[in-house]
């Protein structure tokens, strides 16, 4: 699309469903850190890997020992590995380069979600969130669990050991929580099901800041924005929040050690909530407040200027976009399918969403052309006017672009040294980057080289049998000119048309001969028959004939 053609008063939002992706029943969708590929989790326990820019299939994954539905899928951060959590309980960190399995573990709960810390290269450090079980760090070089805390110590001061072990089955005091990395990965944030946000420090297994969630209710989803500046949270109040990150991008650890080294008179919980205070500040909620909706899979755009949240309504497809401020800006209706996941491609205006029968629909801008952005002057017309010419419209020099004087300094050096950031200005230039996988030719089966073979079998079937082809087999050779044969010619060459005075020339020679009793009559131009009144006289004789 061209974009200065482009209306820049158009959001920048999808709004129509482009087309949809299928391979099996899929269950959840991930992007890479690019959004060239896009990661799938099937029903049967596979992964499959889309290059997004020409919706071909890149790479499949398939783990023999799991044939259990996938739960989530999770790319690091320059996409090298991908980790993907099943219904069986394992948790299963990939190669995606190479398709080979670089660790599996098993949890005693089925992981919900699991993601990798964002802040390594190559992360074999993983957040897990089970479905009865508090959140964990999952270590794979170790094999080794963490189990993190889901509420405030009554003596924050002491700090217990952690556990290291796996969690037990017996019956866990809470439901299921919520958690997500920070954009460095230092930081775990964790929604709990008493409606509070908890800031902990993962390797020493501390609550370092606590922040209450209006009206106390339990979070079920948290999310952070690309850029780490605003953080999402989705309730069972049926309302998505936004908080504004205050910490710095660097050195979060050291920052909130000094927010609670500041504060005096204060002990426990009251300590904790007003370091949180300085931590997270509330920037916007957003409900339905006609039916009060539960919301699937919300989300930030890849920029952060959007908010995205699905139905949880059964039978419905509505994915519903807001801006920053809180306005609804538009609802995308789908087919009658219940929506499972969703996700904002990190560059572009596009959503991906997944419905209850296992398809991926790829949500797009439907560009509409603007020619008054096309040149500064250009100006649409309702209907035609008059147009008066200037006088030097039409010179070779007009006057007006005589008085112009170009101030550029032509002595100037340009810098093209310099790299200017772009969205990605995160990533470290000296790690290489995953953004497309090779492809690979898929190998005939036995039954397509079979059909193959037979297919042209046929063919030559139906040329043997053609009628042209039977005919030159009876006759040892190929179909001659009639023409040519009747006329005694060599085989292959054309009969000439006679012009129009050899046709005079016939005409006269068939004309009776004066003095003989003789009727001649000529035919064709190769060779005469005649006919003459020898053989009613008696005369026979051949000498008699006469050839003109």
């Amino acid at each position: 699309m061209n974009a200065p053609i482009i209306d820049p008063l158009q959001g920048d939002f999808p709004e129509v469903i482009e087309e949809y992706l299928e391979h099996g029943v899929i269950k959840c969708v991930a992007f890479n850190h690019r959004g060239s590929l896009l990661a799938a989790g099937c029903a049967d326990g596979g992964c499959v890997i889309w290059d997004f820019e020409t919706r071909g299939i890149a790479k499949e994954i398939r783990d023999n020992d799991c044939s259990a539905a996938i739960t989530s899928v999770s790319w690091s951060k320059y996409g090298h590995r991908l980790l993907v959590s099943a219904a069986d309980k394992s948790l299963t960190l990939w190669d995606v380069s190479t398709g080979e399995k670089i660790a599996r573990t098993i949890l005693q709960q089925t992981p919900l979600q699991a993601r990798l810390n964002p802040g390594l290269s190559s992360p074999s450090l993983c957040l897990a969130c089970p479905l009865s079980s508090a959140p964990m760090i999952v270590d794979f070089d170790i094999d080794c669990t963490t189990l993190l805390p889901v509420a405030v110590p009554e003596m924050p001061d002491v700090l217990a050991p952690p556990q290291r072990s796996k969690c037990p089955e017996s019956n866990p005091p809470f439901s299921p929580a919520a958690a997500c990395f920070n954009k460095c990965g230092d930081l775990v944030y964790i929604g709990n099901s008493k409606g509070e946000i908890l800031i902990v420090d993962y390797k020493s297994v501390r609550v370092l800041a606590l922040v209450p969630v209006p009206g106390a209710a339990p979070v079920k989803n948290i999310v952070f924005s690309r850029n780490g500046q605003y953080l999402l949270t989705n309730s069972h109040d049926r309302t998505i929040r936004i908080y504004e990150n205050l910490l710095p991008a660097k050195n979060v650890l050291r920052s909130l050690e000094d927010l609670g080294k500041n504060i005096d008179g204060l002990d426990g919980v009251e300590k904790m909530k007003t370091v949180g205070s300085k931590c997270l500040t509330l920037f916007r909620e957003f409900q339905d407040s006609v039916t009060k909706m539960h919301w699937k899979a919300p989300c930030f755009s890849g920029d952060g200027e959007w908010v995205v949240g699905g139905s949880a309504c059964k039978g419905e497809h509505k994915i519903y976009i807001w801006d920053r401020a809180g306005h609804l800006v538009k609802i995308l209706e789908g087919p009658k399918e219940a929506l499972i996941d969703l996700a904002w491609h990190p560059v572009h205006p596009i959503i991906v969403s997944v419905s209850l029968a296992g398809l991926v629909y790829i949500w797009a801008k439907d560009y509409t052309e603007n020619w008054s952005a096309f040149a500064p002057d250009f100006k649409e017309l309702e209907e035609n006017e008059e147009y008066v010419e200037r006088e030097d419209e039409f010179d070779l020099i007009p006057e007006t672009e005589k008085v112009k004087v170009l101030d550029v300094n032509e002595d100037e050096e340009v810098d093209i040294e310099t790299v200017e950031k772009d969205a990605f200005s995160d990533s470290d230039m000296s790690v290489e980057e995953l953004r497309y996988l090779p492809a690979e030719p898929i190998p005939d089966t036995n039954d397509q080289l079979d059909n193959l073979v037979e297919s042209i079998k046929l063919i030559e079937g139906q040329i043997s049998a053609s009628p042209a082809s039977e005919e030159a087999g009876q006759n040892g050779h190929h179909a001659s000119s009639p023409q040519g044969e009747e006329m005694g010619e060599t085989r292959g060459k054309r009969k000439r048309k006679p012009s129009e005075k050899a046709m005079e020339l016939q005409a006269e020679k068939a004309k009776p001969l004066k003095g003989s009793g003789r009727t001649v009559r000529a035919k064709g131009r190769a060779g005469v028959d005649q006919e003459t009144d020898d053989s009613i006289n008696g005369d026979d004789d051949d000498d008699d004939d006469a050839y003109y």
